[in-house]
């Protein structure tokens, strides 16, 4: 169904119980388990692969190319290729993919942007669609 690229390995964890205020940049693969208050950037300079476990919690903006979430993310999410939600998943905020893969279960309070692989066409030319899912 998707091109199945060779994984990046996941060489670093912010591990439970430990917070990082401030921003993080990595290489290849980064497991949050713990809590970050600020932006996760993957490098740009190779593939990589971001896991938000389902004890984890992020504020911020996330951007990397293969993107899983089974936590709690408060800020924009941009998978720059694809993007799993698990069940246990929670955004709040915007999220652009280039492909999705939502469980049931996850919820987004946000815009659902998927990218297209045309640059030329123009963001007003490409639909938008907004959802809100509350199972409580």
């Amino acid at each position: 169904m998707f091109n199945k690229k060779k994984q990046p390995p996941i060489k670093s964890l912010i591990a439970q119980g430990t917070r990082i205020d401030g921003n993080v940049t990595f290489l290849d693969g980064l497991r949050v388990d713990g809590e970050v208050v600020g932006d996760i950037l993957a490098s740009s300079e190779q593939s990589s692969i971001l896991v938000i476990s389902e004890m984890a919690s992020v504020s911020g903006r996330i951007t990397a190319d293969h993107v899983i979430i089974n936590g709690t993310v408060k800020g924009p999410v941009h998978a720059l290729d694809l993007l799993e939600l698990q069940p246990k998943a929670r955004i709040e905020g915007d999220v652009s993919y280039k492909a999705l893969e939502m469980h049931q279960g996850a919820t987004i309070a946000g815009q659902l942007k998927p990218m297209s692989h045309d640059a030329s066409a123009s963001e007003e030319d490409k639909p938008t669609l907004k959802l809100a899912a509350n199972n409580g």
